[in-house]
């Protein structure tokens, strides 16, 4: 993965946390377990550590 398709893949990683965050928001006003939910972000951040680490090398 080059430079360029890193950018650009943290910054769909970026717009898709902010969905999952409204997802969560979302069912937990609505009382509804979250927890998918939250997994989801979980796994958002890991990737974008990730891809942070290779943008620095």
């Amino acid at each position: 993965m080059n430079q360029r398709e890193i950018e650009d893949r943290i910054q769909e990683l970026k717009m898709e946390y902010i969905r999952a965050q409204d997802d969560l928001e979302k069912l937990e006003s609505l009382g509804i377990d979250p927890s998918s939910a939250d997994s989801r972000l979980t796994r958002i951040e890991a990737e974008l550590s990730e891809l942070r680490q290779k943008q620095q090398t």
